[in-house]
């Protein structure tokens, strides 16, 4: 099965000058396993060439044994073995700018003291005016307590902070927004509520990151009672929206009905709960679920579907999505003919999509083809753009429509850099929340600065 190259190495390397030299360092790559990315010509002399060569491998131990086989090849010498997303990352990703220079000492009695003061009383009259006079109209809170990141588990908020960095990043390139990452020490769920309660009133919006299922469930319901902004967990809710809106593609693409269609969604936590739920509101009909844990099963079953089984699900389902984790899950023999079948788990997926259109699949995707950075940046603007208390499953909806008709032809999705889709989906949503009366703004298109 076809695995995804996870190590990225740059080597800069000094060849000897001479005919079939490169040809034979790429070949002894090749013979280690290794693949060649880019290769940047630094200086030529008439006895050697200076170059930098992009390596990628599967993991730490093939990497070693790809850079092995350069330093033995005759003729070449390693210069340097750089990891370029370590030194991406030093530092951090992020940072907090002043948005006007302070040049002056008129400039400084403006933005502190003493002309802050007046802006001070006018929002302690009315606390409505922090949204026009305050940051707080464009800053999320992206809260992780580190049980559930990415695909590597449980490993502590200080070590998820690289991925809040990211997601901070996007929400700013992307749609304009200052995401501000908040790792909370503790897993307990009642501590975990009272601390982003406590710190609510920064911020236009959360969005609770990595949490694991089924605490992250009652944390995002408890929060959003009790806080007058929208509360969303991505893991959850973006993905359900960039998944619905790849497999919307998917039945065009294929003339498939969805609301007739027997739809099976295999692995029941944060993403496969949300995307069953939202599949169940979107076609009217249960969803088949099948998860090792029983709790699971039951929790899909409250809502609306039907505990079942892997193989009851690769048997009878007309479409199949998979979101467990566990690569190599759906054997090829599983698959029928006229199939659609989504294996979201990344970096490797539950069965490789090439296999299963082989065996017979009408359609096969995998994780790496539907990113949720499609879904939370524009769903985050709409919402806070139009001053909404909550999230809904319409905008939701909105959400993923937008995203399928964006979709240029021949593709699932859109490219996530296409900024014109986050702002489509950010006026779509913001548009559903006017028409469902809860928008307390009216919805005007942001800019960028």
């Amino acid at each position: 099965m076809a695995w995804e190259r996870k190590i990225t190495r740059t080597v800069r390397i000094r060849n000897d000058q001479m005919i079939g030299q490169l040809a034979r360092l790429l070949a002894a790559i090749s013979e280690a396993g290794g693949t060649v990315g880019d290769i940047e010509l630094l200086t030529e002399t008439s006895r050697s060439v200076v170059r930098d060569l992009t390596i990628y491998a599967e993991d730490s131990d093939h990497i070693e044994k790809v850079i092995k086989a350069i330093e033995d090849n005759p003729g070449t010498k390693i210069l340097q073995v750089r990891d370029e997303v370590l030194e991406l990352h030093q530092k951090g990703k992020i940072a907090i700018r002043s948005r006007f220079p302070v040049d002056s000492m008129t400039t400084l009695r403006r933005v502190y003291t003493p002309g802050v003061a007046e802006v001070c009383l006018k929002i302690a009259k009315d606390p409505s005016l922090a949204r026009l006079y305050t940051s707080t109209s464009h800053m999320i809170a992206i809260v992780t307590d580190g049980t559930a990141v990415l695909g590597l588990g449980d490993i502590g908020p200080l070590a998820g902070m690289p991925v809040m960095e990211g997601k901070a990043m996007l929400m700013e390139s992307l749609v304009g927004l200052s995401g501000v990452p908040i790792l909370l020490n503790t897993k307990d769920p009642d501590e975990i509520i009272a601390a982003v309660a406590a710190i609510s009133p920064t911020f236009a919006a959360i969005q609770l990151e990595d949490i694991s299922a089924p605490r992250c469930f009652e944390i995002e319901e408890r929060l959003q009672k009790m806080l007058d902004i929208p509360v969303m967990h991505d893991d959850q809710h973006g993905t359900a929206v960039v998944s619905t809106a790849a497999l919307t593609n998917a039945c065009r693409q294929t003339n498939t009905d969805i609301k007739k269609a027997v739809i099976g969604q295999i692995g029941l936590g944060a993403a496969g709960y949300a995307i069953a739920k939202m599949l169940m509101k979107l076609t009217g009909n249960p969803v088949l679920g099948a998860d090792l844990s029983a709790e699971a099963v039951k929790h899909l079953e409250a809502a609306g579907g039907k505990g079942s089984s892997l193989n009851e699900i690769m048997s009878t389902c007309d479409i199949v999505i998979a979101t467990t984790g566990a690569p190599g899950l759906i054997r090829s023999e599983m698959i029928r003919k006229g199939q659609i079948i989504l294996a979201l788990s990344n970096p490797n997926p539950e069965i490789d999509p090439d296999l299963a259109l082989e065996r017979g699949a009408a359609f096969a995707a995998d994780g790496k083809m539907v990113n949720n950075v499609l879904g939370f940046p524009g769903i985050f603007r709409g919402a806070v753009d139009a001053n909404a208390p909550r999230i809904t499953h319409e905008m939701l909806v909105a959400a993923a429509q937008t995203i399928a008709d964006m979709t240029p032809a021949g593709e699932l999705v859109p490219s996530p850099l296409d900024k014109e889709v986050h702002r489509a989906v950010a006026r779509a949503v913001a548009m559903t929340a006017m028409e469902q009366g809860i928008a307390r703004a009216e919805y005007v298109p942001y800019a960028e600065e």
